[in-house]
């Protein structure tokens, strides 16, 4: 009986070792990623239209759910249509944008390891960021076409070939998680969508009053891609098994 009662406390404490050893994972606190995919505008002409964005991104990770990073795009964002615009605007602008931004994972929040349903979906995230856009021009009409319906020859439409602007994106995505032959994740499959609202009158080079035009809401571009992601750095623990 005595040997018993010496050895029960230390097989409890043993079992909870093996226990949190068990229930916590390392990951890696560094990530780069690439990726593209095409966007869709919504600026004072009358109808968007598609151009396409390519994207690279550095991140640290406070945990592998809980993220704050870099994110440089290039990019066409176009719309308007000098034949079939009610008043004969299009634009072209090949931009390009650097932006900070934060991310949390649904991971972060609920508890995975005892649900197949949540762990499938432990990826999905929402984020939200603030940079600067650069604007740049390569195709816009300034004055009415002699052609056109209505007023031939108007113009000059006001606005700037160039310009930069703050930008905000926010974005809605899901990480599909890829492990190594050690058991770490250290690739990722990732799809997103992301709003990006301009502040300033660059994105599409109309710069027009609004008494002659509707121009009350902020220039946007969707942006809809596919990239992947690789891990990398110093590891850590984290308190869940990944």
């Amino acid at each position: 009986m005595p040997k018993l009662l010496k050895s029960t406390p230390l097989t409890i404490v043993f079992a909870t070792l093996v226990h949190f050893s068990f229930a916590q994972s390392n990951y890696f606190k560094w990530s780069c990623g690439l990726g593209g995919g095409p966007n869709y505008s919504k600026t004072d002409v009358v109808k968007g239209s598609w151009g396409y964005t390519a994207y690279g991104e550095l991140n640290y990770h406070f945990t592998p759910f809980v993220t704050a990073g870099v994110e440089a795009q290039y990019g066409m964002v176009q719309g308007g249509d000098v034949r079939n615009d009610p008043n004969n605007r299009q634009f072209v602008n090949k931009y390009s944008s650097v932006t900070a931004n934060l991310k949390f994972m649904l991971g972060e929040a609920v508890n995975f390891e005892r649900s197949t349903f949540l762990d499938n979906v432990k990826g999905i995230y929402a984020g939200i960021g603030v940079g600067l856009i650069n604007n740049s021009m390569t195709d816009i009409v300034r004055f009415k076409p002699s052609w056109a319906a209505y007023e031939p020859g108007f113009g000059p439409f006001p606005g700037k070939d160039k310009s930069l602007d703050l930008l905000v994106p926010i974005n809605l995505g899901f990480n599909y998680y890829l492990y190594d032959g050690y058991g770490y994740v250290r690739y990722v499959i990732n799809l997103n969508a992301q709003s990006n609202f301009t502040f300033g009158e660059g994105l599409d080079g109309y710069d027009d009053s609004s008494r002659n035009f509707k121009n009350y809401d902020p220039d946007t571009f969707n942006t809809y891609s596919i990239g992947v992601k690789y891990f990398f750095g110093y590891i850590k623990a984290y308190r869940k098994t990944l």
